[in-house]
């Protein structure tokens, strides 16, 4: 055993040299990038590269370098990123590089550390993003059908794409260029959708994918989860398995490629966490390599971020990967990053033997596999695999015997010494933990300001039907209040039942300016009932509905066609049930909080703000913070809220929803992370929108740190 390690030390010292060297060699520049049926080819070079996803705008300018640099240390050699559409377009032809949204800034950092850059356009991403990253302006654009051979659609997808390949060319930043990017994606994940747009499909993705080729980067175009690719764009893999799953290239002479290796799985308020072994992670990427042919593996995410504001998908919490080799924090999670990085070092000791050659399958067994490089140079490499997830086993190995654990693979870089297996974790496992620097636990320290909640008569939209939330609001905010009234005949107080269905997502309800009840959906069942006992005077009774919106859907096809909000409103006595959906209703976009622009500096003069009174629906709470000392995370701890909107100085830190509780009870997420570049020295304006009835006496301000297990918090 201590000959083992002794040996897998030596082969990970020299793999990490190794790494260094091709490093230093990449920060030059790229090069002529091409490919074939084996790997990306590099300045005549084969690659055998390892990618990780990390979204610009969901982290801050400030944490860039630390997050590529650490990506880096792990053997990293590709970031990969997303385009962001809606952020960069808010308005047509409105273009916005700035902040977090500057793109160029990012990918010149990926090239100011020696990586190289995987740009994937979309512009459809997905992602968890909301509208799956199409700005909602699209939708009103007169016979547009998005993702399908549709003349409207495809104009604004070509003038978005066309907006950032010209862009990154104007910087240099192609490897034809001599820039870090080698690598591009048009469209996303089209074939889970392709089918609904019957003869519409095919055509699209032909035309997707000449249009990305027209554009000359002189780098190669791949996408995702498209089996038929037209050449010579490349068909890439996603998910969890590829090794076992992958059809492979769709031509001799593309090579196998791993465009999203989910490290966790993205999460929804409501449930739990879903956690992946970095074990298993190991294990699919050796797999993928061995028995696929891969060569280029991205880790989705490799860090995770924040959906800062309103970029949420619907019901997606506002961490993003949190689990993933870098979390949201931009701290390294132990033992995944440990891991993956030995694991690249092992494949890189070997990997010009494994690029020169296809592997032979030999059957070592039931469930047992030897994958083995032999080139004409003598040199020789090995995975051996155990598929059985039971038991371990000891297979025979040109004349030796190895010891493989429970579904495991063993590189061998020379056919003989074993350098690393995937189950056999040396990376010791660490700690996050939440310490308290600023507590607002005073009366004195919170002030709160009342939501006006409005009556039909003073709305000045109209309409005698229900509007669509989305189509009404058109995302300038998540809040639609549906305003109506009630004539009352009776003499006395009666009691009734109010009805109301809503496609999604929230709904609190208002009769006479009192709170009358709340109910919500939930992820992929939006749909949902509140039904509440209401009293109603003689005469007039104002009936006011606050619809929200928790994120615009993210995928599915048609997603021009999607709706939200009211559907139907029933008052129901012991006599009779009274429809009031096609009463006349008023229409109020937005929240007076946000009109006054009341989480800002300026804007929160212009309230009337009441000192910390008794807990009540829709109320605006704000106070003041000075930033803890140090240099470590920060993060808002919630878990006396509700559920609303946390700003600080101005700049939204995203929803919270701790009231939408997992089956165990506990919330999906607690603490909200707070960008040290948010904040000033002292007097650091907090504003909160709570829609239920939170507690802000219980709030406080952490600062994250990684340790050893301890008694602390953990986060």
């Amino acid at each position: 055993m201590e000959m083992w390690w002794l040996w897998r030390n030596v082969l990970l010292i020299t793999a990490a040299v190794l790494v260094v060297m091709a490093a230093a060699a990449a920060s030059a520049g790229g090069g002529n990038v091409t490919y074939d049926g084996r790997s990306l080819i590099i300045d005549g070079q084969r690659k055998m590269l390892f990618s990780g996803s990390i979204h610009y705008p969901r982290s801050t300018p400030d944490m860039w370098p630390s997050l590529i640099s650490k990506a880096k240390e792990g053997g990293i050699d590709v970031i990969e990123t997303y385009v962001f559409w809606n952020l960069h377009e808010p308005q047509p032809g409105q273009y916005d590089f700035s902040g977090r949204r500057d793109i160029v800034a990012f990918i010149k950092q990926i090239k100011a550390q020696g990586l190289y850059a995987c740009l994937r356009i979309g512009p459809y991403i997905e992602g968890e993003w909301t509208y799956g990253g199409f700005p909602f302006w699209l939708h009103d654009i007169p016979g547009i059908v998005f993702r399908s051979n549709n003349e409207p659609f495809k104009l604004y997808m070509q003038n978005f794409t066309t907006k950032i390949v010209n862009l990154m060319k104007s910087e240099g930043l192609y490897a034809s260029q001599g820039g870090p990017i080698i690598l591009s994606q048009i469209e996303n994940e089209y074939q889970n959708v392709e089918k609904a747009f019957r003869e519409n499909g095919p055509p699209y993705v032909l035309w997707a994918a000449e249009m990305a080729v027209g554009l000359q980067t002189g780098v190669p175009w791949c996408m995702c989860k498209q089996d038929d690719a037209p050449d010579p764009v490349i068909n890439a893999c996603n998910g969890l398995r590829c090794g076992e799953t992958f059809v492979g290239p769709n031509s001799p002479n593309k090579p196998s490629i791993w465009t999203e290796n989910w490290t966790s799985f993205y999460q929804v308020y409501g449930q739990n966490a879903t956690l992946r072994s970095a074990e298993d992670i190991a294990y699919h990427v050796a797999l993928f390599i061995a028995r696929k042919n891969g060569t280029f593996i991205n880790y989705y995410m490799y860090h995770g971020g924040t959906n800062f504001g309103r970029s949420a998908a619907e019901y997606m919490i506002t961490s993003y990967y949190d689990q993933a080799p870098l979390d949201e924090y931009g701290l390294i999670r132990q033992p995944k990053w440990g891991h993956l990085k030995e694991l690249h070092a092992a494949v890189k000791l070997c990997s010009e033997t494994i690029l020169s050659v296809f592997p032979s399958m030999q059957s070592l067994g039931e469930q047992q596999e030897a994958y083995v490089f032999s080139g004409d140079s003598g040199a020789c490499a090995a995975f051996l695999v155990n598929i059985d997830n039971r038991k371990s086993v000891v297979v025979q190995f040109q004349n030796s015997s190895y010891e493989l654990p429970r579904q495991s693979i063993s590189i061998l870089p020379d056919c003989k010494t074993v350098s690393f297996n995937t189950a056999k974790v040396s990376t010791q496992f660490n700690t996050r933990t939440a310490i308290p620097a600023v507590k607002f636990d005073s009366a004195e320290k919170w002030e709160q300001f009342q939501e006006v909640i409005p009556q039909l008569d003073a709305t000045s939209m109209r309409s005698d039907i229900l509007l669509e939330h989305m189509n009404t609001t058109k995302d300038v905010s998540d809040y639609l209040w549906y305003t109506s009234s009630i004539q009352q005949d009776l003499p006395d107080q009666q009691s009734v039942t109010l009805s109301v269905k809503s496609l999604g997502h929230v709904l609190h309800a208002f009769v006479n300016g009192a709170h009358a009840g709340s109910a919500h959906g939930q992820f992929r069942n939006t749909s949902f009932t509140l039904e509440s006992t209401i009293s109603l005077n003689k005469g007039t009774n104002n009936i006011s509905l606050l619809s929200a919106t928790v994120g615009l859907p993210d995928s599915g096809s048609f997603l021009e066609h999607r709706a939200l909000g009211v559907q139907s409103v029933i008052i129901q006595d012991n006599n009779e049930a009274k429809n009031i959906t096609n009463y006349s209703w008023g229409y109020q976009v937005g929240l007076l909080g946000e009109k006054l622009q009341i989480y800002s500096s300026e804007g929160s003069k212009s309230a009337n703000w009441s000192s910390l009174s008794s807990s009540q629906p829709l109320t605006w709470y704000k106070s003041a913070f000075d930033a803890p000392e140090g240099d470590d995370p920060i993060a808002l701890n919630l878990g006396s809220m509700g559920k609303g909107e946390a700003w600080v100085n101005g700049q939204s830190i995203g929803r919270y929803w701790v009231s939408f509780r997992t089956l165990a009870g506990i919330p999906s997420q607690t603490w909200y992370k707070v960008p040290r570049s948010f904040l000033q020295p002292g007097d650091n304006l907090l504003v909160l929108f709570e829609e239920e009835t939170g507690n802000p006496l219980d709030i406080t301000v952490d600062t994250i740190s990684v340790t050893k297990p301890s008694l602390r918090k953990l986060v």
